[in-house]
This record gives C-alpha cells, sequence and structure tokens, in this order.
C-alpha cells in the first residue's frame, strides 16, 4: 500500500496537527480511516503479521481503541486469540478477568507509532500479566528514530513524519493554524 491510498482514504492528512504526543507535525495519520474499512486494513495488518508467522507467537496483545483493532485482526490472521489493554490511570492493564498463561509468547502490536509510548505502556501491561514479549509490530511507523523495545520490531510501512516540540515548530512560526487530533489527553 502506498501513500496516494493512504491519503485518497482519509488517512493521511496533511496541515498543522498536534499529536497526541504533544508534539507538532505537518503530517497526521488518522487511523480510524484505517480501521473503518477491512479492505485496506487487512492487507496492511498481513504485511505487519508476515515476519511473525513462523516465530512462536502464542498470543497477540493491543491498547484500547484503535489497537483493539489491529490486535484482533492480527490474532485472526496468525488463527491466535488476542488480548487488549485499556488505560488505568497512566498505564495499561488487561482487565475484566483476562488471564494468560505464565510466559505465553506475546507479539504487541498497534497502530500508529510517533514517539513509542503506547507500546511501551503495553510491554509493561504484558509483562505484569506473565507474558514474554517476543515482539512489537505496528501498521505505521512515523517515528523520526524507531525507539528501542528490548526486542525485535516491524512495521507495515514506514512514513516519515517529522515532528516538532511546540516551542520549536517551523509551523508555528509561519503562523498556520494547529488543528489537535489524536485520543491521548493533551
Amino acid at each position: 500500500m502506498d501513500i496516494q491510498t493512504l491519503e485518497q482514504a482519509g488517512a493521511v492528512l496533511n496541515g498543522h496537527f498536534q499529536l497526541s504526543s504533544g508534539r507538532h507535525s505537518a503530517l497526521y495519520f488518522e487511523k480510524f480511516r484505517l480501521l473503518e474499512r477491512p479492505a485496506l486494513l487487512t492487507p496492511l495488518v498481513q504485511a505487519m503479521v508476515a515476519p511473525w508467522r513462523e516465530k512462536g507467537i502464542e498470543v497477540v496483545v493491543g491498547p484500547t481503541i484503535g489497537g483493539l483493532l489491529v490486535a484482533y485482526e492480527a490474532a485472526r490472521q496468525l488463527n491466535l486469540w488476542a488480548g487488549y489493554a485499556e488505560r488505568e490511570g497512566e498505564q495499561r492493564v488487561f482487565r475484566r478477568g483476562l488471564r494468560f498463561e505464565p510466559n505465553m509468547r506475546a507479539l504487541v502490536v498497534d497502530d500508529v507509532l510517533t514517539t513509542g509510548l503506547s507500546v511501551h505502556e503495553m510491554i509493561g501491561a504484558s509483562q505484569s500479566a506473565g507474558l514474554k514479549v517476543a515482539g512489537v509490530a505496528v501498521l505505521i511507523d512515523r517515528s523520526e528514530t524507531p525507539p528501542d523495545f528490548g526486542c525485535d520490531f516491524t512495521a507495515a510501512l514506514r512514513l516519515e513524519g517529522k515532528t516538532y516540540a511546540p516551542d520549536a515548530c517551523p509551523l508555528c512560526q509561519q503562523g498556520i493554524p494547529l488543528t489537535k487530533r489524536g485520543s491521548r489527553g493533551i
């Protein structure tokens, strides 16, 4: 899948955006335009999980909200089961009575990687739940430098999306109006 397909679907927006991390960018990935269209999501997840098919993964885990759909589709394609971690204060936890066998090999998945905060939260939740994190996979890696998660990392798409601290943002300096997007409290 290429960026033009994502732009046509409304999944890639150009402008001046405040991301959930608080950083600014000229490029925004509207993940819900992918998540609402199985015809787009299915092949992206297929590319995302391809490297993991023969790696002994036993469960796929992802964060609510967008990561829940990605985890479900990844688990479906790998013929595994999925677990979802919900936000509880500043961390993520597996709730609703979900229990894992000790040391199950988990693939942590998410939709869009910018800073890696959600993935780090998922790794912490997974380890607290007794899982062994075998790897991390995301649909879109927009990070400037992919974070070190302490395990193998793959992405279906790598699309550079430069971000700026608000006080050093050239888009702000040009007077381009700022649009706030994202689901994390800013």
